[in-house]
């Protein structure tokens, strides 16, 4: 009920998606809101483009019958407000029909495919010319199929992927359903609330891919964690409700830490002071919270009411596997270096991922454009044979400015000086003369300069530090007037910069803050920098194995793209976020099982060796979930979805080996009896670190035939 409450809901309230007003940053962003403030009507624009169908020279006659074919055609659509005269290449190798839609740009997609039907039949009519359309909803349409297909398959192969892997954890059909139904739910509940949330604040259309993202990692998580402690407590003896209670004191706990950390860590994008980071951090956190919730009601709850039905039906040789008798063997020998001779295992691990996190040294960021898009997908082909032959209609730079009503024939002859300077200069496109265009009050006016050079060119940057250093020149006779430069260019440019000023603000609050709640929940000061220290380790080598890929070309074939020698400049801060707080999933249930054996007496080495090869099966299921789901992100076609996937699934594959079977427990030992600093931790007893285990007087007065035992092991956490 909670679930459709949350999509009824969210449904009807509709989605407030960020505006570019509210997206911009330093001038790109200026930028934005002087044209929003002109309120200039949005219209739809194709561009049809006539060319040779072998790339060579165009011939006039064919080329001009096809044109005036595309004119008459378009003319007649319904959904055409206006189709110009067709418009000769300087190269002679193009012609170009501009058309403008009806209506606004919002869902032009939606409405852009008659168009694209009179563009296709118009080549099957022309032989030996190829009618390629390009522009506002042509391209959103095209770049859309192929993410939907995208992530169609993804979905395709993760769930099936992620039910296998549960099933050879849990060896029975009903308890390897439980933890990705529940993940699903909480993925549905939290989509309907963040589409609320964004009437607070603007949502961005990347959210509900994120949402789906961290719901199926932290969702199976921590069924997981409570699944495998559930079953631990019964065949040791316990009855079935007796097993989900000491789940809930032990594993409920560690869920409530975990959670708790993963939010504070997703809490510090909002210093990032931008739109999309605020987006993205409210459905994150949103999807965990729900997540906890869920892990505390109703899983508990559906396993009361499964009984022994949760162990059916039984996978006959995985349910063998998954139920042996005996101490397991492999865990153990693992193990064995780390805890004999805890120094040097530590040097050594530390100094591997420390050479792994040598490239990060050399990260450089950049935004993704037009450039990182795949040569696989059609209208990216169309879009490169646009901008060869009119450069103009590429990348493009957005001048606004904003003056007094009574200054706008002095604005509109500072920008004719402005356009002037551009025609002589060979950083700008020539093919075609920039229009003016002024709002109705008078108050505003822009223009679109175009340049030759691709997004991330160079070229493209010298180009708008060229025109940012003339604007204000050519507007300094205008009393009150107000200019930026925008566009695409600047956008990626500002916010990269933007980020590099933010990310010292994020990453100092999310270690401060992960800090306190982790000396508050273990009441030890060691715990807490350990957890830190290690998990800022495993950020650092899974960054630099991100740009030993991506910042160079060797991987390309292997993961289909085309290396633009940078890494997204918005992933570092997203990934150490969500990095910091998956990390410290793992990091509170295995400390948590360690502490737990040493309040019952054991010594460090002991406990240590009790709590990773007990916590070793739930650690591994789930880093195999996750690294699996995050690999297949990987595939994806857009550049920073591989980024993010392979980044991901770094991270996560070192801090499940490298960092809890060699470095955290050479740490642990290591430290000794310090691990609990300021307070202690022996002979079973809370003493000073750490909540006490729970008084048999506060168990309820019922007994079991089964379950004799005093019940030592309930401690929190």
């Amino acid at each position: 009920m909670f679930v459709a409450a949350c999509l009824f809901l969210g449904g009807a309230a509709g989605t407030n998606a960020i505006s570019d007003e509210e997206s911009g940053v330093r001038e790109s962003g200026r930028a934005g809101k002087i044209v929003h403030s002109g309120d200039f009507p949005e219209k739809a624009e194709e561009n049809v483009l006539i060319t040779a169908d072998d790339g060579g020279k165009l011939d006039p006659a064919a080329g001009r019958e096809a044109a005036a074919d595309v004119v008459a055609r378009m003319k007649a659509l319904d959904g055409v407000e206006s189709v110009g005269d067709p418009v000769a290449s300087p190269d002679g190798k193009a012609l170009l029909v501009p058309v403008t839609m009806r209506g606004d740009t919002e869902n032009a997609d939606r409405r852009v495919q008659p168009l694209l039907d009179v563009s296709a039949s118009v080549q099957d009519d022309h032989q030996g010319l190829r009618v390629d359309e390009v522009g506002t909803g042509s391209t959103a349409k095209g770049l859309s199929e192929t993410l939907g297909e995208d992530f169609e398959k993804a979905e395709l192969i993760s769930l099936p992927l992620t039910l296998l892997i549960l099933l050879v954890v849990f060896g029975s059909i009903i308890a390897a359903g439980v933890p990705v139904v529940l993940a699903l739910s909480c993925v549905g509940a939290a989509i309907g609330l963040s589409t609320l949330a964004s009437h607070v604040l603007p949502e961005t259309s990347a959210v509900s891919n994120i949402i789906l993202l961290m719901g199926m990692a932290v969702g199976v998580d921590y069924s997981l964690f409570y699944l495998k402690r559930e079953r631990e407590e019964r065949r040791a003896g316990k009855s079935h409700i007796d097993a989900i209670e000491v789940a809930a004191e032990t594993s409920g706990h560690t869920v409530v830490v975990s959670g708790t950390t993963v939010v504070v860590a997703m809490a510090g994008l909002y210093l990032a002071n931008e739109a999309t980071f605020a987006s993205l951090a409210t459905g994150s956190i949103i999807v965990v919270a729900v997540a906890v919730l869920a892990s505390l009601t109703v899983l508990p709850a559906l396993l009361a009411k499964l009984g022994r039905w949760v162990d059916k039906p039984k996978v006959p040789f995985l349910w063998r596997l998954t139920m042996r008798s005996g101490v397991s063997k492999v865990w153990p020998a693992l193990l064995r270096p780390a805890l004999s001779k805890p120094f040097i295992m530590l040097v050594v691990s530390v100094g591997a991922l420390l050479l792994l996190a040598l490239p990060a040294l050399d990260m450089k960021l950049k935004q993704p454009g037009s450039d990182d898009l795949s040569r696989d997908i059609p209208v990216v082909r169309a879009m490169d044979r646009l901008t060869e032959h009119f450069p103009s209609k590429g990348t493009v730079h957005k001048v606004a400015v904003r003056a007094p009503a009574d200054r706008a024939d002095e604005v509109q002859s500072a920008l004719m000086g402005l356009l002037d300077r551009t025609a002589k200069d060979g950083l700008f496109a020539h093919d075609s003369t920039p229009t003016i265009k002024e709002s109705e009050s008078k108050r505003v006016h822009t223009v679109d300069v175009g340049t030759p050079y691709q997004p991330k060119s160079e070229g493209a940057r010298e180009s708008l530090d060229l025109l940012r250093e003339w604007v204000p020149q050519a507007m300094s006779d205008v009393p009150g007037a107000e200019s930026a430069v925008g566009g695409k260019v600047a956008q990626g440019v500002d916010f990269t910069v933007h980020l590099e000023e933010r990310m010292p603000w994020v990453v100092g609050f999310v270690l401060l803050l992960t800090f306190v709640t982790m000396t508050m929940i273990f009441r030890s000061l060691a715990v807490a920098l350990s957890a830190i220290l290690l998990n800022l380790l495993s950020a650092a080598a899974a960054f630099g194995v991100l740009v030993a890929v991506f910042q160079n070309t060797w991987a390309e074939g292997i993961l289909d793209f085309r290396s633009s020698g940078a890494v997204v400049s918005w992933l570092p801060l997203f990934l150490f976020v969500i990095l910091f707080g998956l990390s410290m999933d793992y990091h509170v249930f295995v400390v948590s099982r360690i502490r737990e054996a040493a309040l019952q007496g054991a010594t460090t080495k002991v406990a240590v060796r009790e709590g990773i090869t007990r916590s070793a099966g739930v650690v591994t299921s789930a880093a195999i979930v996750m690294v699996g789901v995050f690999a297949i992100f990987g595939t994806l076609s857009m550049v920073e979805f591989k980024q993010l996937g392979v980044g991901l699934a770094a991270a996560i594959l070192l801090d499940a080996v490298i960092i809890r079977i060699y470095v955290l427990p050479a740490l642990m030992t290591a430290l000794g009896k310090w691990n609990w600093w300021p307070g202690k931790v022996s002979g079973g007893s809370g003493g000073t670190g750490g909540p006490a285990p729970v008084p048999d007087q506060a168990e309820p007065t019922r007994h079991h035939p089964t379950d004799h035992s005093t019940r030592t092991s309930h401690t929190p956490g």
